[in-house]
C-alpha cells in the first residue's frame, strides 16, 4: 500500500481510485476508507510536486502619473441581496483613485462614465495613457471603444495582451471591503455610496502608502511629497540617535563602574571555592 501511495506509477490517481484500482489487480483488498485511515496514520505523502510557469515577481509599473491606468469593476452585495456593481480606474504610478461609480447594473455605462472622469483627472499630464482591464464585457464592446479612440486612450487586456494582471486595484478593492466596508451594515445604496467616498477620500488624502517611505497617492500624484519624505526620514535619524544616547547612558544594578576606556566593568557572581578561598 505504502509502495503504491507514494510511488509515481499511481500519482495521477486520487486516494479513492487507486483503492478501487489495487482491489481490481489483486493487490491490496481494502475499502478506501481504510486506505485514508492507514495513509493518515502512516503519514504517507502523494508525490504531487507541480512544476509551473514562471511569474513576474513585481507588476507592471509606470514612470509617472497617467501613464498607465487600471480599470476593473467589483461586486458588492447588500443585506438584502441585492446586488451593486462598483466600477473604478486607478493610476498606476501613484495609487490614486482616479474615478468610481456605483451602478446598480453592469454594462458599458459605468466604464464610459468612469473613463471620462479619469481623463480629466489627467489634463495636466498629457501623453497617451495605456489602461489595463479584463476582458469582461462592460470593457470591451462598441460604446468603449468608441471613447478610447476619441480620448486617445490604448487598452490592453490583462494576461492576454500582457503578461501582468491586474492585481492594482483588485488589491484596493480588497481593502476597501475588508478593513472598510464590511465593517458596516450594508442596508442601502446611500449608506453603500456615503462609505465608499469616505474610504477612498481617506485612501487618496490621509494615508500614508508603503511604497511612497510616508508619502499618499494624492502627493505622488501632484508632486507634493518630496518634503514628507526628507522630514519623515530627518526624524527617523533622529530619533535613532535620541535612543542610542539614552541606551548609553542607562545603568543597571550589575554594573560597578568604568574603566579609563570607557568599557563598564561588570561583576560576576563568585564560585563557591572561589568564596571559601576568600573566606
Amino acid at each position: 500500500m505504502r509502495k503504491m501511495v507514494e510511488g509515481d506509477d499511481h500519482r495521477y490517481m486520487s486516494l479513492r481510485a487507486l483503492a478501487l484500482h489495487a482491489q481490481r489487480i489483486g493487490e491490496v483488498l481494502a475499502s478506501p476508507s481504510t486506505w485514508y485511515r492507514l495513509v493518515r496514520t502512516a503519514g504517507s505523502r502523494r508525490p504531487r510536486t507541480r512544476v509551473y510557469p514562471a511569474k513576474p515577481k513585481i507588476g507592471i509599473r509606470a514612470k509617472a502619473p497617467g501613464e498607465l491606468l487600471h480599470l476593473d469593476v467589483t461586486i458588492i452585495r447588500l443585506l438584502d441581496g441585492t446586488r451593486a456593481f462598483l466600477h473604478g480606474v486607478i493610476d498606476n504610478y501613484s495609487r490614486r483613485i482616479l474615478s468610481l461609480s456605483l451602478e446598480e447594473r453592469l454594462g458599458s455605462g459605468g466604464t464610459c462614465r468612469i473613463l471620462r472622469e479619469a481623463v480629466v483627472q489627467l489634463n495636466d499630464y498629457p501623453g497617451h495613457a495605456v489602461v489595463v482591464a479584463d476582458s469582461g464585457s462592460e470593457n470591451v464592446n462598441g460604446a468603449v471603444d468608441d471613447l478610447l479612440d476619441g480620448e486617445e486612450l490604448t487598452r490592453v487586456l490583462a494576461q492576454v495582451e500582457i503578461t501582468f494582471s491586474n492585481s492594482m486595484i483588485e488589491a484596493f478593492w480588497r481593502s476597501l471591503k475588508h478593513s472598510w466596508l464590511y465593517l458596516h451594515s450594508l442596508d442601502s445604496f446611500a449608506a453603500l455610496h456615503r462609505l465608499i467616498e469616505f474610504y477612498v477620500k481617506v485612501h487618496n488624502e490621509v494615508m500614508p502608502h508603503s511604497a511612497f517611505q510616508g508619502q499618499t497617492p494624492d502627493e505622488v500624484f501632484f508632486g507634493i511629497g518630496d518634503e514628507v519624505t526628507k522630514r519623515l526620514s530627518e526624524a527617523r535619524d533622529s530619533a535613532r540617535e535620541k535612543r542610542k544616547k539614552e541606551n548609553r547612558a542607562a545603568g543597571c544594578d550589575a554594573c560597578i563602574g568604568e574603566t579609563s576606556s570607557g568599557a563598564l566593568l561588570v561583576q560576576r557572581p563568585r564560585s563557591r571555592m572561589s568564596r571559601d578561598a576568600a573566606g
